[in-house]
């Protein structure tokens, strides 16, 4: 059975392309106009609306709740205090990444964790023998994701405390006469804000937040300018940057949190008394520094890239859209394979091709190395061929006021 968000009967109306995909049952925007490019624009120029609502959210609450979540999630839940929130991870027992959530602290025993798949059952499988209850809200929540440089500026009249909000906190607050829960979160690498609202006032909250973002010409975006977002903003996705481990047929299917880029969740991990699923793995892994990979960005040498398709006869293509293929990665000598793109594209801000890329730890730019030199593969003229490119830490779009404070 197709499923629709609480917010759908409005946003429908504003789809003018009627393409929707399908997100764990739900539909989801693909587009809303013929350009998702414009919409796209919206967000890093000014400010745009992602209906994020088919996400998994999960009440997790009582006496051993945070003792749970901290056997559990790669980041240490016990140092995040109410009102903040946690992008995390979960592994497997041999450390491998199965999926990725924003954990929201509201009490001391009381959280709500999102996830793009179902994970219930493994949650409550852990929590024999403690006082710890489990509630699937997913249907009982919408949540807007209102993003770009102008978000505060949108919401200010409406939502006051966006003037106030640190990146990574969230309030409860009130529009009109609706309870919603306010947090700086999103998934765009820019400013942006997420607004949760009951399903039942899903539709007075939409539209008190359309009316506050016309003055600031406010659009909603799909799908495929959300990939085009989090492409730049080195943001990972499941079943393109990686396969759940529980489901993945072969470790070259898996990766460890460190071969995902979230190495930065592992800092201070050895001085972390902490037992949680795969840490003896992970700390294992960092002692003897046996990553197989390293997540990096890769920039194309876009004048290697011109003049490879000016000599086949062909205009060179800056196409925003993401190949819906991995493509290899080899060494300066194009021989020996070092690596591979999982997602890549035009970048429209950037002006330069772009990719996420998983290469072998040496080629990845360290604190004495800008990044290393490769070639990547593409087909031109039904021919094979590669293109020069540079391994960079990621993320390639950063901009201070993602996180400035207000």
């Amino acid at each position: 059975m197709i499923r629709t968000t609480p917010f759908h009967p409005r946003l429908s109306q504003l789809n003018t392309q009627g393409l929707y995909t399908h997100w764990q049952g739900y539909l989801s925007a693909m587009r809303y106009s013929h350009a998702p490019k414009h919409e796209y624009f919206a967000v890093r120029n000014g400010v745009g609306l992602f209906d994020t609502s088919p996400l998994f959210k999960y009440r997790i609450y009582g006496p051993d709740a945070e003792r749970l979540l901290a056997g559990l999630l790669v980041r240490d839940i016990r140092t995040c205090r109410p009102g903040r929130a946690q992008y995390t991870l979960w592994c497997d027992e041999r450390g491998f990444v199965m999926e990725d959530g924003v954990v929201f602290r509201h009490s001391d025993n009381d959280f709500l964790l999102t996830a793009a798949r179902p994970n219930l059952g493994w949650l409550a499988g852990h929590a024999s023998g403690l006082r710890v209850g489990f509630e699937d809200v997913s249907d009982a929540y919408g949540v807007l994701a209102v993003q770009g440089p102008r978000s505060r500026a949108a919401l200010a009249a409406l939502l006051p405390a966006v003037d106030s909000l640190a990146f990574m906190e969230h309030t409860p607050a009130k529009v009109a006469s609706a309870a919603v829960t306010l947090s700086r979160t999103g998934y765009t690498g820019d400013l942006g804000f997420e607004v949760t609202v009951g399903a039942d006032d899903a539709l007075d909250v939409l539209d008190a937040v359309l009316e506050a973002g016309k003055a600031h010409s406010l659009r909603p975006y799909g799908e495929e300018a959300m990939t085009m977002l989090r492409i730049e903003a080195g943001l990972p996705l499941v079943d393109v940057e990686w396969h759940n481990s529980r489901l993945a047929f072969t470790d070259h299917e898996r990766v460890t949190p460190t071969e995902l880029g979230m190495g930065w969740m592992l800092r201070g991990l050895q001085d972390d008394d902490r037992s949680f699923i795969g840490g003896a793995a992970i700390r294992r892994e960092l002692a003897g520094r046996t990553s197989r990979w390293a997540a990096v960005s890769v920039v194309v040498d876009w004048q290697e890239w011109d003049s490879l398709y000016r000599d086949a006869g062909l205009l060179p293509p800056k196409n925003e859209n993401p190949l819906p293929y991995e493509s290899m990665l080899y060494d300066d000598d194009g021989g020996a394979q070092v690596g591979y793109v999982t997602s890549f594209m035009y970048s429209p801000v950037l002006q330069r091709h772009i990719g996420l890329a998983r290469v072998r730890p040496h080629l990845a730019p360290s604190a004495g190395s800008p990044g290393g030199s490769v070639r990547m593969e593409l087909a031109i003229q039904h021919h094979n061929t590669t293109v020069a490119a540079r391994t960079a830490k990621m993320p390639l779009f950063n901009p201070p006021r993602k996180t400035a404070k207000p």
